[in-house]
């Protein structure tokens, strides 16, 4: 066979197909029709003529496709020459489910259309409806889920103008950027989970979920399958279907780990596993899953000193306090009263048209007392005395009684605890600086004080003033 047969025979079996292909949708298809370039109708079969009320198909010939078929879109796709592949069409007994495509001439002009009614109930599409639904349901789900874990505060609320406070805030913005862990080192109250969340919301993971989670508020034994999660059926009482941890739905976003303090040792090696190698193990499984997640965590305690005392992990530590803030005290910037006071009454003021107010003698009561509790008590005391007061002014009788016993503020009061929350900060900066020194010259003193401009029996000292290790 030559190739000019050869071409023929190519035609031939094309145009087969073509025949065949429509021969086969028009008898499997509720109906068929085909309109000219004016889109009036030049072919209609009898099952689709007599849905739309006419005695035979006879009748429909050189019509405008609308006055036989309402709604029809074959005009359209006669002027624009695209195909619509799916679309309802409502008729006046059911929908139907149908298909428009472009007819062109051999130089590609389009002379009409054609149009399929492909089902004539949606019971047919009904697993596809089905699997979408539930797509959607799942979708929504994991919407809902991902929206009640994003980020409820930024560093607007943070309150505060003291120097002390904007240090803070600085730092954390510095951080945010990053992708090191963060350590949060401060007393209850002060804020820390706070930050943990402007953190979050200012870092490139904003969009992903915020997961918090607190060591010393979950039982020792159900800690580890709440941080890891479970295989299914990993032990008596488990989901059979396993349960995520919470490392798996922070996964892409960012895990906070409130009072790392007091997490067990056990779990402690597990962590540093997760922060070194990027993976972990659900309970009683031996699948390794990939994680990725910024790791930010709290503590209240002295970690320096649960080092030494062997109940928190070296190792982990350094990792942990790469990038150290220490949040103050109320009690170091007691400056930053009247405008934390000012957003909580009106946080508290409920239905109320207006907040309460403080008289110039309960401000002065407030700076007097030291705030062991911080804001978190600070809060506490305000909330009493506006629960207990018919007066939109909170006068110092009422502030008192809703304090309680004073409790003084150090000796050289603000200026002294503002200094001691300097030498945490200077500290943590030290220990940070010095450890990065030694690890970047392999643990060689001499050659890291060399680098940090140190004499090395002074940065011996140091060592163990801090509790690092060479």
């Amino acid at each position: 066979m030559d190739h000019a047969e050869s071409l023929k025979d190519y035609q031939r079996v094309r145009l087969l197909a073509i025949r065949s292909l429509f021969e086969i949708v028009e008898q499997s298809s509720e109906g068929t029709i085909i309109v000219d370039r004016d889109a009036r109708i030049v072919w209609m079969n009898e099952r689709y003529a007599r849905r739309f009320g006419l005695d035979n198909a006879e009748q429909a010939i050189g019509q405008p496709c609308e006055a036989v078929i309402p709604g029809s879109l074959l005009r359209q796709v006669v002027r624009t020459g695209q195909p619509i592949l799916l679309d309802m069409l409502d008729t006046p007994k059911d929908p139907l489910v149908v298909m428009r495509l472009p007819i062109h001439d051999d130089a590609g002009t389009v002379i009409g259309a054609i149009g399929f009614a492909l089902f004539d109930e949606l019971k047919a599409l009904s697993p596809l409806l089905s699997r979408y639904q539930r797509m959607q349901a799942e979708l929504a789900s994991t919407r809902s889920l991902l929206q009640a874990r994003q980020a409820k505060y930024s560093f607007a609320h943070f309150i505060g103008t003291s120097a002390a406070s904007l240090e803070v805030k600085r730092l954390a913005r510095r951080c945010a950027g990053s992708d090191s862990a963060v350590l949060l080192l401060g007393e209850t109250g002060t804020g820390k989970e706070l930050l943990a969340h402007a953190i979050h919301q200012a870092s490139p993971r904003a969009a992903k979920a915020f997961v918090s989670i607190n060591s010393a508020a979950i039982p020792e034994n159900l800690l580890e399958a709440e941080f890891f999660g479970t295989a299914p059926g990993a032990f008596t009482g488990a989901e059979r279907k396993g349960r995520s941890g919470k490392l798996r739905l922070a996964e892409g976003g960012s895990l906070f780990l409130d009072e790392i303090g007091d997490m067990p040792l056990t779990l402690q090696s597990k962590l540093l596993r997760v922060l070194q190698e990027k993976e972990f193990e659900p309970v009683g499984s031996n699948e390794v899953l990939r994680c990725d997640i910024r790791l930010i965590a709290a503590t209240s305690i002295d970690l320096q000193a649960a080092v030494q005392a062997g109940r928190f992990r070296a190792d982990l530590y350094y990792r942990l306090n790469v990038l150290p803030i220490a949040v103050p005290p109320l009690r170091a910037r007691l400056d930053d009263l009247p405008a934390l006071c000012e957003a909580l009454l009106e946080e508290l003021r409920g239905p109320h048209p207006h907040p309460h107010e403080l008289d110039a003698q309960a401000r002065a009561l407030l700076a007097e007392h030291a705030w062991p509790g911080n804001i978190r008590e600070l809060r506490n005391v305000l909330e009493r005395a506006v629960l207990a007061s018919d007066e939109p002014q909170l006068d110092r009788a009422a502030i008192h009684a809703a304090i309680g016993p004073l409790q003084a503020l150090p000796p050289g009061g603000a200026a002294a605890a503002a200094d001691s929350s300097f030498h945490l900060a200077r500290d943590a900066f030290e220990r940070q600086l010095i450890a990065s020194t030694l690890q970047r010259h392999a643990g060689n003193v001499t050659t890291a004080a060399r680098a940090l401009g140190l004499g090395r029996s002074t940065l011996y000292k140091k060592l163990l003033a801090l509790g690092l290790q060479s």
